[in-house]
Protein backbone atom coordinates (compact mmCIF):
# COMPACT_ATOMS: atom_id res chain seq x y z
CA UNK A 1 0.00 0.00 0.00
CA UNK A 2 1.40 3.33 -1.17
CA UNK A 3 2.17 5.82 1.48
CA UNK A 4 0.46 8.91 0.01
CA UNK A 5 -1.50 9.22 -3.51
CA UNK A 6 -1.29 11.84 -5.77
CA UNK A 7 -4.26 13.48 -7.19
CA UNK A 8 -3.98 14.38 -10.42
CA UNK A 9 -6.45 16.48 -13.03
CA UNK A 10 -5.01 16.21 -16.68
CA UNK A 11 -6.84 18.91 -19.15
CA UNK A 12 -6.55 18.09 -23.04
CA UNK A 13 -5.88 21.95 -24.44
CA UNK A 14 -6.77 23.53 -27.34
CA UNK A 15 -9.90 21.68 -27.64
CA UNK A 16 -13.54 22.80 -26.49
CA UNK A 17 -15.18 21.62 -24.53
CA UNK A 18 -13.19 20.43 -22.66
CA UNK A 19 -11.69 17.10 -21.97
CA UNK A 20 -10.60 16.22 -18.68
CA UNK A 21 -9.43 13.43 -16.45
CA UNK A 22 -8.90 13.07 -12.84
CA UNK A 23 -6.82 10.66 -11.57
CA UNK A 24 -5.10 9.28 -8.38
CA UNK A 25 -1.69 7.15 -8.29
CA UNK A 26 0.90 6.43 -5.80
CA UNK A 27 3.34 8.83 -4.33
CA UNK A 28 6.29 6.96 -5.69
CA UNK A 29 5.06 6.63 -9.40
CA UNK A 30 7.70 8.03 -11.82
CA UNK A 31 6.63 9.83 -14.41
CA UNK A 32 6.94 6.79 -16.83
CA UNK A 33 4.35 5.20 -14.61
CA UNK A 34 2.05 8.52 -14.59
CA UNK A 35 2.83 8.78 -18.84
CA UNK A 36 1.03 5.21 -18.73
CA UNK A 37 -1.71 6.60 -16.87
CA UNK A 38 -2.65 9.41 -18.73
CA UNK A 39 -2.37 6.90 -21.83
CA UNK A 40 -4.76 4.66 -20.20
CA UNK A 41 -7.09 7.40 -18.69
CA UNK A 42 -7.38 9.20 -22.22
CA UNK A 43 -7.24 6.23 -24.40
CA UNK A 44 -4.42 6.78 -26.08
CA UNK A 45 -2.76 3.86 -27.99
CA UNK A 46 1.33 4.90 -26.58
CA UNK A 47 2.49 4.83 -30.26
CA UNK A 48 4.57 8.50 -30.35
CA UNK A 49 7.12 10.46 -28.34
CA UNK A 50 6.15 12.26 -24.99
CA UNK A 51 7.80 14.90 -22.56
CA UNK A 52 6.93 16.29 -19.31
CA UNK A 53 8.43 19.85 -18.65
CA UNK A 54 7.59 22.60 -16.26
CA UNK A 55 4.72 24.56 -17.04
CA UNK A 56 5.08 27.54 -19.51
CA UNK A 57 8.91 26.68 -19.83
CA UNK A 58 10.76 25.27 -22.58
CA UNK A 59 14.52 25.80 -23.06
CA UNK A 60 17.12 25.26 -20.41
CA UNK A 61 14.87 23.46 -17.91
CA UNK A 62 14.43 19.76 -17.08
CA UNK A 63 11.99 17.75 -18.93
CA UNK A 64 11.17 13.87 -18.43
CA UNK A 65 10.47 11.68 -21.42
CA UNK A 66 12.14 8.92 -23.55
CA UNK A 67 16.23 10.83 -24.29
CA UNK A 68 16.57 9.26 -27.98
CA UNK A 69 17.87 11.93 -30.03
CA UNK A 70 21.83 12.22 -29.48
CA UNK A 71 21.88 15.56 -31.40
CA UNK A 72 19.46 16.73 -28.94
CA UNK A 73 21.28 20.35 -27.10
CA UNK A 74 18.64 19.68 -23.98
CA UNK A 75 17.76 15.94 -24.29
CA UNK A 76 15.15 14.90 -22.01
CA UNK A 77 15.50 12.72 -18.71
CA UNK A 78 14.92 9.18 -18.92
CA UNK A 79 11.32 9.43 -17.10
CA UNK A 80 11.74 6.41 -15.43
CA UNK A 81 14.32 7.47 -12.89
CA UNK A 82 12.55 10.48 -11.39
CA UNK A 83 9.93 10.44 -9.04
CA UNK A 84 6.48 12.69 -10.28
CA UNK A 85 6.67 13.82 -6.56
CA UNK A 86 10.24 15.56 -6.69
CA UNK A 87 9.26 17.76 -9.35
CA UNK A 88 5.35 17.91 -8.98
CA UNK A 89 4.72 19.86 -5.19
CA UNK A 90 2.46 21.75 -3.79
CA UNK A 91 4.92 24.38 -4.34
CA UNK A 92 5.11 23.68 -8.14
CA UNK A 93 1.73 22.12 -8.88
CA UNK A 94 1.68 22.33 -12.62
CA UNK A 95 3.41 20.64 -15.60
CA UNK A 96 2.98 19.94 -19.15
CA UNK A 97 2.84 16.47 -20.77
CA UNK A 98 3.02 16.45 -24.66
CA UNK A 99 2.22 13.32 -26.40
CA UNK A 100 2.59 12.85 -30.36
CA UNK A 101 4.80 15.57 -31.35
CA UNK A 102 3.54 15.59 -34.97
CA UNK A 103 0.22 15.97 -33.63
CA UNK A 104 0.86 17.92 -30.44
CA UNK A 105 -1.49 16.83 -28.43
CA UNK A 106 -0.32 19.14 -24.97
CA UNK A 107 -2.12 18.49 -21.65
CA UNK A 108 -2.25 20.61 -18.55
CA UNK A 109 -1.11 18.08 -15.37
CA UNK A 110 -2.18 19.85 -12.46
CA UNK A 111 -1.71 18.56 -8.53
CA UNK A 112 -4.63 18.90 -7.01
CA UNK A 113 -4.43 17.17 -3.68
CA UNK A 114 -2.25 14.62 -1.58
CA UNK A 115 -4.05 11.90 0.03
CA UNK A 116 -4.14 9.48 2.58
CA UNK A 117 -4.94 5.94 0.63
CA UNK A 118 -8.35 4.92 0.86
CA UNK A 119 -8.79 1.76 2.51
CA UNK A 120 -9.57 -1.37 -0.10
CA UNK A 121 -8.95 0.64 -2.96
CA UNK A 122 -6.52 -0.21 -5.81
CA UNK A 123 -4.42 2.48 -7.46
CA UNK A 124 -4.24 4.13 -10.17
CA UNK A 125 -7.28 4.80 -9.77
CA UNK A 126 -9.72 7.37 -12.31
CA UNK A 127 -12.46 8.99 -10.30
CA UNK A 128 -13.89 11.74 -12.93
CA UNK A 129 -13.28 13.41 -16.31
CA UNK A 130 -15.49 14.09 -19.68
CA UNK A 131 -15.54 13.83 -23.08
CA UNK A 132 -13.68 11.09 -24.73
CA UNK A 133 -9.91 11.87 -25.99
CA UNK A 134 -9.42 12.53 -29.56
CA UNK A 135 -8.10 9.40 -31.93
CA UNK A 136 -4.40 9.08 -32.03
CA UNK A 137 -3.43 10.24 -35.99
CA UNK A 138 -6.12 12.38 -36.42
CA UNK A 139 -4.14 15.53 -36.86
CA UNK A 140 -4.10 17.63 -33.11
CA UNK A 141 -6.75 19.71 -32.71
CA UNK A 142 -7.19 21.42 -36.37
CA UNK A 143 -7.61 17.77 -37.69
CA UNK A 144 -9.82 16.45 -34.57
CA UNK A 145 -12.29 19.41 -35.30
CA UNK A 146 -12.37 18.49 -38.91
CA UNK A 147 -13.04 15.04 -37.93
CA UNK A 148 -16.17 15.92 -35.40
CA UNK A 149 -17.79 17.91 -38.19
CA UNK A 150 -17.61 14.45 -40.30
CA UNK A 151 -18.95 12.73 -38.00
CA UNK A 152 -21.74 15.33 -37.51
CA UNK A 153 -22.75 15.35 -40.46
CA UNK A 154 -24.79 11.87 -42.40
CA UNK A 155 -24.53 13.25 -45.70
CA UNK A 156 -20.55 13.83 -45.86
CA UNK A 157 -19.25 10.95 -48.34
CA UNK A 158 -16.68 9.91 -45.47
CA UNK A 159 -19.16 10.09 -42.48
CA UNK A 160 -19.29 5.86 -42.13
CA UNK A 161 -15.70 5.50 -42.63
CA UNK A 162 -14.55 8.05 -40.41
CA UNK A 163 -16.81 6.51 -37.43
CA UNK A 164 -15.16 2.95 -38.87
CA UNK A 165 -11.69 4.44 -37.97
CA UNK A 166 -12.35 6.56 -35.08
CA UNK A 167 -14.10 3.75 -33.44
CA UNK A 168 -11.33 1.67 -34.31
CA UNK A 169 -8.32 3.88 -32.87
CA UNK A 170 -9.86 3.93 -29.60
CA UNK A 171 -10.75 0.44 -29.69
CA UNK A 172 -14.47 0.81 -29.44
CA UNK A 173 -17.63 -1.59 -30.21
CA UNK A 174 -19.61 0.12 -31.94
CA UNK A 175 -19.30 4.08 -33.37
CA UNK A 176 -17.12 6.64 -31.45
CA UNK A 177 -19.11 9.15 -29.54
CA UNK A 178 -16.88 12.07 -28.65
CA UNK A 179 -19.34 12.76 -25.88
CA UNK A 180 -19.36 9.60 -24.22
CA UNK A 181 -16.45 8.87 -20.78
CA UNK A 182 -16.77 6.63 -17.94
CA UNK A 183 -14.21 6.71 -15.50
CA UNK A 184 -15.24 3.02 -14.73
CA UNK A 185 -14.44 1.66 -17.77
CA UNK A 186 -11.18 2.69 -17.35
CA UNK A 187 -8.35 0.30 -17.46
CA UNK A 188 -4.90 1.12 -16.11
CA UNK A 189 -1.65 -0.91 -18.17
CA UNK A 190 0.68 -1.99 -16.05
CA UNK A 191 4.13 0.26 -17.06
CA UNK A 192 6.45 -2.11 -16.02
CA UNK A 193 6.04 -4.76 -18.99
CA UNK A 194 5.84 -1.87 -21.14
CA UNK A 195 8.84 0.05 -19.81
CA UNK A 196 10.98 -3.18 -20.39
CA UNK A 197 10.01 -3.59 -24.07
CA UNK A 198 10.44 -0.08 -24.60
CA UNK A 199 14.33 -0.26 -23.47
CA UNK A 200 14.50 -3.30 -24.93
CA UNK A 201 13.44 -1.70 -28.38
CA UNK A 202 15.81 1.21 -27.39
CA UNK A 203 18.71 -1.19 -27.03
CA UNK A 204 17.71 -2.42 -30.75
CA UNK A 205 18.41 0.69 -32.65
CA UNK A 206 21.20 1.91 -30.47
Amino acid sequence: MPTQILQIRIELERIEPLIWRRIQVPGDYTFWDLHVAIQSAFAWTDTHLHVFRPCGQRDGTPRFGLPLDDFDVNPPLPGWEHRVADVLTRAYPRLEYEYDFGDGWEHRVVLEEILEPAPGKKYPRCTAGERSAPPDDCGGPPGYESLLETLADPKDPDHASSHAWASRQKGRRGKFDPEAFDEQQVKFANPAPRLKRMLAHLAGRR
